[in-house]
């Protein structure tokens, strides 16, 4: 059987707490849910899934046709090494899915300036190096807003993401990290976040994501809840049209989110190609999906 590693991290690495002491993820259930789907589906196709650590010593990684980004969740805290790894198991003839190069385009939220430049439909965004109370504030006043959101360039998962209050914000208030500043949409916490997965390109399945009561925030993390999602013609049509705004050769997986605007139109908030989850349970076919994708790629 041809081996494929499924890259992990320490936190969602199945046995806790893991080698620096710390707890598993709240959501690494999730990780378990993916295995679950993609282990019988990857057999029938004479492919061995392996979990590794991304982390492990690279002599772990030899013999191996394809690597998928999988649960690599801590990628976003060393991005660095993270793509270092990536390159290197390329140099050793390894599929890696998706490619470094990708990765590298999508690791940095600024792409979704590409996206906006391509065509696509982008909520309106500030960019900065760093923030504070003064510059938050002309951010209130360029979008007419009473409420932000402030998101790290380099992040994922709503991780270090501030929701400010136009009447309650201190004087002293920062946020020392690259950030992207955007005016909150009131739709997250109605109809909710709606995620497109894309597999070798095809649509697969969609995922509705809600908020838990007095959040905003979508992930299981803070306890939001997902459900399946009949998109109709036009919301297809939206998402694939993210996906042609892409700089990129076809991506084996993409997860495309998206924020219904105030005048009805969808926009994209996030182009997900580095290590989505991708709702298994949603999407019956996931695992065989990725399975016939992942076998054309494989080098060995």
């Amino acid at each position: 059987m041809t081996r494929i590693g499924f890259l992990a991290c320490e936190t969602t690495l199945p046995g806790s707490p893991d080698r620096c002491g710390s707890e598993r993820r709240g959501d690494a259930y999730e990780h378990d849910l993916t295995i679950a789907a993609l282990e019988p589906a990857f057999a029938a196709r004479g492919l061995a899934l392996e979990v590794i650590d991304w982390e492990a010593p690279i002599e772990r990684f030899a013999g191996l046709g394809a690597v998928l980004l999988g649960t690599a969740w801590n990628y976003q805290d060393k991005p660095e090494a993270f793509l270092a790894r990536l390159e290197a198991l390329d140099a050793m003839g390894i599929a890696v899915c998706n490619p470094p190069e990708t990765v590298r385009w999508n690791i940095a939220k600024t792409y979704l300036k590409v996206l906006a430049d391509a065509g696509a439909a982008t909520i309106p965004t500030l960019w900065s190096d760093r923030l504070d109370a003064a510059s938050a504030r002309a951010a209130f006043t360029a979008f007419d807003c009473e409420r932000l959101v402030v998101k790290q360039q380099v992040g994922a998962g709503a991780l270090g993401q501030e929701l400010l209050e136009a009447g309650a914000l201190a004087d002293d208030w920062r946020f020392d990290r690259p950030a992207m500043v955007q005016p909150f949409l009131p739709g997250i916490a109605t109809e909710g976040e709606l995620s497109f997965i894309f597999i070798d390109g095809e649509a697969s399945h969609a995922v509705r994501k809600l908020p838990a009561k007095g959040d905003y925030r979508i992930q299981s993390l803070y306890g939001g809840r997902e459900e399946m999602h009949e998109p109709g013609a036009d919301e297809l049509d939206a998402a694939r049209a993210v996906m042609a705004a892409l700089p990129l050769v076809t991506p084996l997986y993409a997860r495309i989110d998206m924020l219904r605007m105030a005048n009805g139109s969808l926009a994209v908030m996030e182009a997900e190609l580095i290590e989505p989850y991708l709702y298994p349970e949603q999407g019956p076919e996931l695992g065989d999906r990725l399975a016939r994708g992942i076998a054309k790629r494989c080098k060995t």
